[in-house]
């Protein structure tokens, strides 16, 4: 099969792992990829919301199907314009993608099927939305309604953090103002065919960018899968309660969903509730998640785009994994680009580890520089989480970049983060 991978992160990166090495696989390209992605895949200079050049590359090179990685071109209708032209491609349509695109869409299909999530209210007037806040009190949950990168989300433990996060994401488009839940986090991914839903594995973030969970949300600093007390039932009742119905609904709304569906989780004392959707892999989930899967990722891929996934099972590793971010100085807020960084071949070869490439450039010399956000995420495999943690921060202490800072509790002591995902 000739397979394109679209995105350019971590997450792509450990796709395009994934995918190489599949029997099935005749020929892998990514566009834009990285450094590191360029090792297993050929890399294509397109970006990701260049719809029509995706689409010319893909009729020029007769792909058998396109995998993306972000959700913004799947927003955009990149699914929709592959379709028209008889390409498969292993995510779903625009009307689809609106799970993701859209919160307020999303809550209102929960009350239609009864989903469990948090009570909501969406604003497009400030002074509406103050006075609302002031009623309910806090902590409370402020959210933007559209996509926001992985940074759209508030929780705000005082009222004046509240109503600054109105203020501050009211310009770019409504917001969603839910109740604050608590209880531990999961992600739980489901690889849909538009009928039957197939479990991807879960995994618990640490969104925050400071150890402890402090400071602001980022598009996720670290992940270990599987996470602390997630048993088959939990599984079980999260996949029937909200994930099946969900796809039920999509399916006869006449916008089946196809693709990676990413259920956000909160573990409450009601059982799980759903926090929000999103239509494509977590980044850095994904790097965890792919660590740990025994099974022919492109097989499974292929299987939802022909509807097979009622005749399909995966299988995956009994070992954890770890994933940790590093980023630039000044992330979230104005990371530092062009730093030089060394030592990242030391830090694979250290046993259990893997580095996964995210926001790299190379210069025309090799020479390796930040150019993102997240930059590099560093993972480890062990007998259990302590020996994961062990192995990925050894490899984390062999990469020399005095400009990058990572956290250093991802995972510890199976740490449950309360941030919701953004």
């Amino acid at each position: 099969m000739r397979v394109l991978v679209v995105g350019s992160g971590g997450r792509e990166h450990a796709l395009c792992m994934a995918i190489a090495g599949s029997p099935l696989l005749s020929k892998l390209w990514c566009a834009p990829g990285n450094p590191g992605i360029a090792a297993v895949a050929e890399i294509v200079p397109i970006e990701v919301m260049d719809i029509p050049g995706i689409l010319r590359f893909a009729t020029d090179n007769a792909l058998d199907l396109v995998v993306p990685g972000p959700e913004a071109p799947l927003v955009a209708g990149l699914a929709d314009a592959l379709a028209a032209a008889g390409i498969a491609c292993c995510g779903p349509s625009a009307a689809a993608a609106r799970l993701e695109g859209s919160k307020s869409f999303t809550k209102e299909l929960c009350d239609a099927v009864g989903i469990p999530t948090a009570k909501w209210e969406r604003f497009d007037d400030a002074a509406e939305a103050h006075d609302f806040v002031r009623r309910r009190g806090v902590p409370i949950v402020v959210k933007a309604d559209g996509l926001a990168a992985g940074k759209g989300v508030v929780v705000a433990a005082t009222l004046a953090e509240a109503l600054a996060a109105i203020d501050g994401l009211l310009p770019t488009g409504p917001v969603v103002i839910e109740e604050c839940l608590t209880g531990p986090e999961v992600s739980l991914f489901a690889l849909c065919d538009g009928v039957h839903a197939l479990p991807m594995g879960a995994a618990r973030d640490h969104k925050r960018v400071g150890d402890g969970d402090t400071g602001p949300n980022t598009g996720g600093m670290g992940a270990y899968s599987p996470p602390p007390a997630w048993t088959p039932a939990l599984q079980e009742e999260a996949m029937a309660r909200i994930v099946r119905p969900a796809l039920a609904e999509m399916a006869r709304r006449g916008t089946p969903f196809r693709g990676i569906l990413f259920a956000g989780l909160m573990l409450t004392d009601d059982g799980p509730k759903l926090i929000e959707f999103n239509v494509r892999f977590g980044d850095p989930e994904c790097q965890a998640l792919m660590l740990r899967l025994k099974s022919d990722l492109l097989a499974a891929l292929v299987a939802a785009c022909d509807g097979e996934l009622g005749h399909f099972d995966l299988r995956w590793h009994d070992r954890p994994s770890i994933a940790v971010v590093m980023a630039a100085r000044g992330y979230p807020a104005a990371p530092e680009p062009g730093s030089v960084i060394l030592g990242t071949d030391r830090a694979a070869a250290i046993e259990g580890a893997t580095v996964f490439h995210a926001g790299t450039r190379q210069d025309a010399n090799g020479t390796l520089r930040a150019a993102g956000g997240r930059v590099l995420t560093i993972c480890g495999v062990g007998t259990d989480l302590s020996a994961a943690q062990k192995a990925a921060y050894a490899a984390v202490d062999r990469v020399n970049w005095p400009e990058g800072f990572c956290r250093r509790d991802i995972g510890k002591d199976g740490a449950l983060p309360q941030t919701p995902p953004g």
